[in-house]
């Protein structure tokens, strides 16, 4: 079962959730997919790590055996190819590792190279496997990287995917197998504009799909009325107080920590486990 968590922006408790839910089962598999800053290994400090480098192929070029014909360029839609001063030249940081103008060569001159573009670690906390993609900084896009965490998952677990924030095609990548989508929402104004961002992706997706509502106060909530009127089903309420701030802030899982704060996520837990099943 491939529950993703999703929110149209950061620090709207997105970790927060998806963490404590990984915690709550009795077997899990948490996977970081926010790769530009995953944080979710700060609260599991997971043991027995290991790391894995993950690379991508881009083109290099043999200038004794290219002729200038440019076929490679007209072909590449990112302008990754450019002939400058008889010379012709790769940029890495556009290309998106096709392997099309390789083929396009008539004489061979392009051929292929691979280059470290980050890694992902794993270990264990307690009864939780943790996965950790890491992006290396200047690095384009962490999709090879995602989509290597996602490949080798196990259907007889929960596996909580911990998604990047925004709608950006990262994100898309981490949610295309998913089971089912929980979307995080701050109760303000600026969290309705987040939190449709999401809503509109999982809607695209065709995936099953509730909200949990995070940092709730007594009075109104826009968020809320947005489900609402979006007939989207509210799963879960997060409250905003004190305590469980504390306990976040210092980088500890609730349900490890406190029996108010299990029994919440556990609860959680059933509800997500009864909309897959439903």
């Amino acid at each position: 079962m491939k529950i993703a968590v999703l929110s149209g922006k950061g620090g709207t408790g997105k970790t927060l959730i998806s963490v404590n839910l990984a915690a709550s089962a009795k077997e899990s598999i948490y996977i970081d997919c926010d790769v530009e800053e995953p944080n979710g290994h700060l609260f599991f400090k997971p043991e027995n790590i290991q790391s894995e480098e993950i690379s991508i192929k881009v083109p290099t070029v043999d200038e004794k055996l290219c002729n200038g014909c440019r076929k490679c360029i007209d072909f590449c839609k990112f302008n990754a190819l450019a002939y400058i001063i008889n010379k012709p030249k790769v940029f890495n940081e556009v290309c998106h590792s096709c392997g099309g103008c390789v083929l396009f060569c008539p004489e061979k001159a392009l051929s292929e190279k691979e280059i470290i573009i980050g890694e992902i670690q794993s270990g264990i906390s307690e009864n939780v496997a943790v996965l950790t993609g890491i992006l290396n900084a200047g690095e384009k896009s962490g999709i090879p990287i995602i989509k290597k965490l996602l490949k080798d998952t196990h259907e007889n677990k929960f596996t909580f995917i911990d998604c990047p924030p925004g709608s950006a095609c990262i994100v898309m990548d981490s949610i295309k197998d998913a089971d089912y989508c929980i979307l995080v929402a701050e109760p303000t104004l600026f969290g309705v504009h987040n939190l449709n961002m999401v809503y509109e992706l999982v809607k695209l997706f065709n995936k099953p799909h509730g909200a949990v509502l995070n940092k709730c106060m007594e009075g109104e909530n826009p968020s809320e009325k947005f489900c609402l009127e979006k007939d989207i089903k509210i799963i879960g309420k997060i409250p905003f107080e004190q305590e469980l701030g504390t306990l976040n802030s210092k980088a500890l899982v609730l349900v490890r920590q406190n029996n108010k704060y299990r029994d919440m996520f556990s609860s959680l837990l059933q509800i997500v486990t009864k909309e897959v099943q439903i």
